[in-house]
């Protein structure tokens, strides 16, 4: 059987200042925005669980590298870049994910609302991708920002008789798309980065989750050596999903994949229609301008947004090729291919969810 999971960001509907606010200080003071912002996690995990997935991530709202940054000391930003200005530790009280901390507060509620007991996934930035945001880094910046990460993954993954963490993913998005002379192969900072990875894995496995690296490119195969690690994913056009060779290293190594079977990108979204509803050849400033006019009527409400979510059909078919590719057995899990803060709005971003939890119990059924 495949789960359905989700990668984790919504839009957000509300006041956005009051929320940060609540997620600030959640945890250590009891203020009118921290009971704000903990309904408006709970509410949002629930809707998730209500469309139908099966593992649903912490509903996220805030920036992922800014609400990690936050937590730690010893940073501080720079014209527009992070320096290290002092050794790298947890600051006093700032170790919990807020979101996974609200969630295991309620999880009585919530498992009396469900019926039954949840399924978690959480995230976390990861290293590589902390560490692009440094104005200056060296061969130690990845290990010294995994011990912080890996302290931060001890402190969030919960277990009880009303729900656990099953899933956590280290979401790396900027791994693999530029060329980094830090990831030159046989370099110390490649090697130290791949010892990071193995210890938050390892971490993971120790308290009893699945661990997920999450990535927008596959090209450098850096995370096929990382033991601990369980399930990789990436993009829908990702070649990742598309050759044999997958399939042999997934076995090889013993690892799964979760299928990313709808497009999330809400601009490439709209693109995919304007090209699909106009029979003429259309240059790319033609496309560019639809795409903004798209957008202004979206804001508008003069538009269905749901109208450019992926049908249930096409979801069907890549899941299908995929695990007719790398076998049932290698397929876990499958979702969206990131997460839904580019949806014009919160309704459309959880009917994205509900047609990707259908095209997996159609599979199931």
């Amino acid at each position: 059987m495949i789960e359905s999971c989700d990668a984790g960001s919504l839009p957000f509907e509300g006041d956005l200042q009051k929320y940060l606010a609540g997620a600030s200080n959640y945890g250590q003071v009891k203020r009118d925005s921290t009971e704000f912002f903990e309904k408006k996690v709970v509410e949002a995990f629930l809707d998730k669980k209500r469309t139908g997935v099966d593992v649903p991530n912490y509903p996220q709202f805030r920036d992922m590298t800014e609400m990690f940054f936050d937590m730690i000391e010893g940073i501080e930003k720079v014209n527009g870049g992070y320096v290290e200005t002092a050794p790298l530790a947890l600051k006093s009280g700032k170790g919990i994910i807020a979101e996974a901390l609200s969630i295991q507060k309620r999880s009585q509620e919530i498992r009396e609302e469900l019926g039954e007991p949840f399924k978690l996934r959480i995230c976390i930035t990861g290293p590589y991708t902390l560490a692009s945001l440094f104005a200056y880094k060296g061969k130690g910046t990845f290990a010294r920002l995994g011990n912080i990460l890996t302290k931060i993954l001890e402190a969030n993954i919960f277990s009880s008789k009303h729900g656990r963490v099953q899933l956590v993913s280290i979401d790396e998005p900027v791994f693999g798309l530029v060329d980094d002379p830090l990831l030159d192969r046989g370099s110390e900072s490649r090697e130290n980065l791949l010892k990071t990875w193995e210890a938050m894995t390892q971490m993971i496995k120790t308290k009893g989750a699945q661990s997920v690296l999450h990535l927008h490119a596959t090209s450098d195969e850096l995370f096929w050596e990382v033991k601990a690690l369980n399930i990789i994913e990436s993009h829908v056009v990702d070649p990742f999903y598309q050759t044999k060779r997958t399939r042999d290293r997934l076995e090889d190594t013993d690892k799964y994949a979760k299928a990313s079977v709808a497009v999330t990108d809400f601009d490439q979204l709209i693109r995919n229609r304007i090209i699909a509803m106009t029979s003429k050849k259309l240059t790319e400033t033609d496309v560019n301008e639809k795409i903004a006019e798209t957008w202004t009527n979206l804001t508008k409400k003069q538009i269905d947004p749901t109208v450019f979510i992926e049908d249930i059909a096409v979801m069907r078919q890549r899941l299908t090729k995929i695990v007719e590719l790398f076998g049932e057995n290698r397929v876990t899990y499958a979702g969206p291919e990131c997460g839904l803060r580019s949806f014009p709005t919160y309704d459309s971003a959880l009917e994205c969810l509900r047609r990707v939890a259908n095209t997996i119990k159609d599979r199931n059924s």
